[in-house]
């Protein structure tokens, strides 16, 4: 080998470097030994690269800056060494299966314990990760990632294995979550609408890459900055295991703080420190139980904290969703029993909070107190709090507001903003007479206003003609595909109602106008730009997601890694609402560097999500 060609090497090898440092370790394993369960993996062959984000490996340290977005035979390989892996689980044990030496990794990687609702024992001893194991942790620039792989097998943490009691063959056919596999289509989805999300400032978890076997079987590995659940609390609480909860929670504050998110409070006493936490977990779960009502996303939030992360972000794609409207009555068939709806997510947040008042208790005082003990705890009332500061806020920001307008419209003109508020939920809120009725994955009940579309056009209708519009003006703009004519009779309801909402709407743009000191057609012209983009026509639904994941997967045979990198970058870009990001003239971008097929695919792309605009 010549000497070039050994520089050469010497360099790919330092640029993926990184990749070592994934290889099971993971600092929850040594600080919380109650917290998981550890499996020996084997080498697990035949994987193809299916998806790859260049991106988020950049910023994870994985890749250098530079490095070009396509998969070059030693990054392929890195890949396929770091995450192409299948746990030896009890199965395997029990039937003594011969694998051999050199295909057995030296590292155990974990798999976690936390609280399921599911599971047969409601205390945590037995769920958790059922499918997952966490490849490690990587530091880069300031921050610490976690990083996990869902489909690496069946682990005795799965609901199959307590609810039939014996462990399952990974690739069992006879069971489906049980089988510890996951799919292709589950990594694209958890892809394109992580993505979208992301662009949106919605925190969540996001896909790192997708490796495809026989059968469509796949591994998705997702990293995030903290994937701890409120459930990894939540599971040692039941149990009343002091020591496991203490040390979980400790892991978790010093994760929060060594990744520059919470003030450094590891020296402080036990009673500041946890109350501190409690502090963080009130204000997030406030905030975050507004923001998921307000963008109309179905997370199943429930008493067990498993569906969320600690930080409010989005975790599991598999029942996420996001509605065109507020379709608050939509509840999800889970087989033995339904979900809550987006409605009672806000309550389900607030238990959240109770329960992180009780362990804080536990942990200061070292004795459990009864949960009801905490019903009217001051952390709910900071809660509510946070809550209502944020739907107050979420509503001006949708109307157009910049972040400036909308804190100084809080801080002087609070009731008036409740005046619109209540005006923009009777609409919001509205049913149809149709009433509850059966869909492909659940129950629902169509709202019958789309209030995006009444946002967007407003402004710029009044800017144009500087009156109210008719009654028979307003809900032709407002009303949604779901109206039908028995639901849209202008009674005298209906008519006062409309008023109402234009009355205070133009009150609070003359307010935000006194406020600026300037004219309300000025207010008016930036809300119309404003809106606009917030409440673009088209917005991606649960359901538009399955229909743009089906139509990648059809055309995916025909698509390089490159490319489908490119239309997930292109589709979320398309997504993004967010006025404050400086916006290319993106289209004439596409179209003057995108090939053909893939501006075919994208059109496509688009056409669903209009067509899909105000479903589920």
């Amino acid at each position: 080998m010549s000497s070039v060609k050994k520089s050469e090497v010497q360099e790919s090898v330092k640029a993926y470097a990184n990749f070592s440092k994934i290889n099971g370790s993971h600092p929850f394993k040594t600080q919380v030994p109650d917290g998981r369960v550890e499996y020996q993996v084997r080498t697990k062959k035949g994987g193809k690269i299916v998806f790859f984000h260049f991106d988020l490996a950049r910023e994870m340290g994985l890749i250098p800056k530079d490095h070009p977005n396509e998969i070059t035979p030693e990054l392929e390989k890195q890949i396929l060494h770091t995450f192409s892996l299948q746990i030896i689980n009890e199965w395997d044990i029990e039937n003594k299966i011969d694998f051999t030496k050199d295909e057995i990794r030296p590292n155990t990687y974990m798999a976690t314990r936390y609280l399921q609702l599911q599971h047969p024992d409601k205390s945590g001893r037995t769920s958790g990760d059922g499918r997952t194991i966490w490849n490690g942790t990587i530091r880069h620039q300031g921050v610490s990632w976690d990083v996990s792989s869902c489909g690496t097998g069946g682990t005795k943490l799965s609901p199959a294995v307590n609810i039939q009691k014996k462990y399952f063959q990974t690739g069992d056919p006879t069971i489906s979550y049980g089988c510890g596999c996951s799919e292709t289509g589950e990594g694209l989805e958890t892809l394109f609408f992580s993505e979208v999300f992301q662009k949106n400032n919605i925190k969540t978890e996001r896909l790192l890459l997708t490796l495809e076997y026989d059968k469509g079987l796949a591994i998705n590995v997702r990293a995030y900055p903290n994937l701890i659940r409120p459930s990894h609390f939540f599971n040692h609480l039941k149990q009343g295991n002091y020591k496991a909860l203490k040390q979980v929670a400790d892991y978790y504050i010093e994760r929060q703080v060594l990744n520059g998110d919470w003030e450094d409070v590891r020296a402080k006493s036990s009673s500041e420190k946890y109350n501190y936490l409690l502090k963080k977990v009130s204000e997030t779960f406030g905030r975050v139980a507004a923001k998921f009502e307000d963008e109309y996303i179905f997370c199943w939030l429930d008493w067990d904290g498993d569906n969320i992360l600690m930080d409010g972000g989005v975790i599991d794609y598999g029942s996420i969703r996001q509605f065109g409207l507020f379709h608050s009555e939509y509840r999800y068939d889970d087989v033995e029993r339904f979900s809550t709806t987006i409605l009672e997510q806000k309550q389900k947040a607030k238990y959240i909070v109770q329960a992180f008042a009780q362990l804080t208790d536990f942990l200061i005082r070292k004795k459990k107190r009864p949960l009801a003990d905490f019903k009217n705890h001051s952390s709910l009332n900071q809660f509510e709090h946070h809550f209502e500061e944020a739907k107050y806020k979420n509503l001006l920001h949708k109307m157009g507001f910049k972040a400036k307008h909308v804190d100084d419209l809080f801080k002087h003109n609070l009731n008036d903003i409740r005046v619109f508020r209540r005006s923009f939920t009777w609409f919001e809120r509205a049913k149809s007479q149709r009433g509850v009725y059966k869909v492909a994955d659940g129950i629902t009940r169509d709202a019958i206003f789309c209030m995006r579309d009444i946002l967007r056009e407003l402004p710029q209708l009044y800017l144009t003609r500087g009156e109210l519009l008719k009654s028979d003006e307003f809900i032709e703009i407002i009303k949604s595909s779901y109206a039908k004519k028995t639901d849209l009779n202008m009674t005298s309801m209906l008519k006062t109602q409309i008023k109402k909402f234009q009355v205070a709407y133009l009150n609070l743009i003359d307010m935000c106008a006194l406020l600026q000191k300037k004219e309300r057609h000025q207010i008016l012209l930036d809300v119309t730009m404003r809106s606009s983009i917030i409440n673009k026509y088209d917005r991606v639904t649960g359901d538009s997601i399955t229909y743009v994941v089906e139509k990648v997967s059809k055309c995916r045979p025909k698509l390089t890694n490159a490319e489908l990198y490119r239309l997930m970058k292109d589709f979320s870009h398309y997504q993004t609402l967010d006025p404050d990001v400086m916006h290319k003239t993106h289209r004439e971008d596409l179209e003057a560097n995108t090939p053909k097929r893939e501006q075919n695919i994208l059109r496509d792309m688009a056409g669903i999500v209009r067509e899909c605009r105000e479903g589920l």
